[in-house]
């Protein structure tokens, strides 16, 4: 591989974007049915947090937005399915919305205090625990609606109404309140295992989606862009969904957004909606975490968290392309990513792995073509109606592929040796059956724990 930045090439630029742009549509909305909001919210969002994480970054490749992790991350911090079940959608979307902007001001703090450097000394065992149990979490999140044509409300309805699995989530949540993980498992155990309640077509259709993501490139023509398997998959179940009589979940009616709504960048009209400030100083956040202090302290690792992510995907460039990066101003970006995430109503976002990868496949020159991006989606907006018939079990075959094989095979884990190995398992288990949040910080308290009551051993020198 070449080493330092390409040289700028705004073609290539101008055309990588949009490769990325309609690659990339499929996951912001099946990560927005992770988040626990409306799927058409994912793609309506992810404009202008794209816009501004690229202007901020320092890195031609970055590609940022909400991904399954920070997804993941949101809901489980902010007892999302509760809280949308007593307050509505409306009232969940500006809990998450004002989430991001404390998030962001984690973020301001950490970079302050040069959290950056102290970053790169995470221990890896307790990074690989943290993104199994993640992992894990964001698939038990997507299962429900390939196996169900009611999804997750499907899931926990049957699970509720059995004996067995209703008196184990009845004990789990009185006993351990905050294994809200563990409660989830209960749930996809069950399914799991009486597949006569599954619904044939969507779990099918989901088979089949999941087979052309995992297996397409392989058959694909060469000259394809990457990604392009995710857009035949989500074509094809859309149209099988538009010409029968589909029997499950769909994206559903997207709302026509208000022409005259939206901001004006460079003389160009976007419909991009701006949730007013005091809207989110108003969000009860605080309240879902016991106060205050609480409530900064879970916006603190979120933030570190999602930097652990940034810099495991810039290290990668670093080694690989000899691309140097700033850890201060990369954390400011998350910052700013964030705040216009919450600002437009959605979840904090961090880098995204498959993306930034498929963006420097893609021949990315600059951050332009993550501009690019960003700007395209924002002016399809009002074109979003032809995801409508989508089906929910195409879009959770999308990030089911993306985690499986992680999960399956959890390769670095299992490389892991002694003290590591039970840091790292403890660290996953905790992650997968609290929340990812609470599984970071006890797999942290862990491993110091760890090597307190058993110091690693020195090296001797020859």
């Amino acid at each position: 591989m070449s080493s330092g930045k390409p040289d700028f090439n705004p073609a290539r630029d101008v055309i990588s974007g949009l490769i990325m742009a309609c690659t990339s549509v499929p996951q912001l909305i099946a990560y927005a049915e992770t988040v626990g909001y409306a799927s058409y919210r994912g793609l309506a969002t992810a404009g202008p947090s794209l816009l501004a994480y690229a202007i901020a970054t320092g890195s031609p490749w970055l590609n940022a937005g909400v991904t399954s992790v920070t997804a993941l991350m949101a809901k489980s911090d902010l007892n999302g399915e509760a809280y949308l079940a007593e307050h509505g959608e409306e009232a969940y979307v500006n809990l998450v919305a004002a989430y991001s902007l404390y998030v962001a001001a984690a973020s301001a703090l950490l970079a302050v205090v040069g959290f950056g450097k102290l970053a790169q000394k995470c221990p890896s065992r307790v990074a690989a625990g943290f993104k199994w149990g993640c992992a894990l979490g964001v698939l038990v999140s997507a299962l429900p609606n390939g196996l169900l044509a009611g999804g997750g409300s499907e899931m926990k309805k049957n699970a509720a109404a059995a004996a067995l699995p209703s008196s184990i989530i009845s004990t789990i949540k009185s006993t351990f309140p905050a294994a809200v993980g563990a409660v989830n498992l209960t749930n996809l155990t069950y399914t799991i295992i009486t597949p006569l309640s599954w619904g044939l077509i969507p779990f099918m259709l989901f088979f089949v989606c999941t087979a052309i993501v995992m297996e397409g490139p392989k058959y694909l023509p060469k000259a394809l862009p990457p990604g392009s398997e995710v857009i035949i998959a989500t074509a094809l179940a859309t149209l099988l969904s538009i010409y029968t009589d589909y029997p499950g979940g769909i994206v559903g009616e997207i709302p026509a957004l208000d022409p005259d709504a939206g901001i004006t960048i460079l003389g160009i009209q976007l419909p991009v909606e701006i949730v007013p400030i005091q809207t989110l100083l108003d969000a009860p956040v605080a309240e879902q975490f016991g106060g205050f202090a609480w409530m900064m302290l879970s916006a603190t690792l979120f933030s570190a968290v999602n930097f652990l992510s940034v810099m495991g995907i810039l290290s990668g460039f670093e080694s690989e392309n000899g691309i140097q990066w700033s850890a201060n101003r990369e954390i400011i970006a998350q910052g700013v990513g964030c705040a216009v995430s919450g600002l437009t109503g959605a979840a904090p976002v961090s880098g995204s792995m498959s993306r930034s990868l498929v963006s420097r496949m893609a021949g990315t020159t600059s951050k332009m073509a993550a501009i690019v991006t960003a700007m395209f989606w924002m002016l399809c907006l009002p074109y979003m109606s032809v995801m409508s018939n989508t089906p929910k079990s195409a879009l959770s075959s999308v990030i089911v592929a993306a985690v499986v094989k992680s999960v399956v095979f959890p390769k670095k884990l299992n490389s892991l040796k002694g003290n590591d190995f039970l840091v790292g398992w403890g660290t996953a288990i905790l992650t997968a059956l609290l929340n990812p949040t609470m599984g970071f910080g006890f797999g942290l308290i862990l491993s110091v724990s760890m090597d307190f009551v058993s110091p690693p051993k020195k090296e001797k020198s020859s």
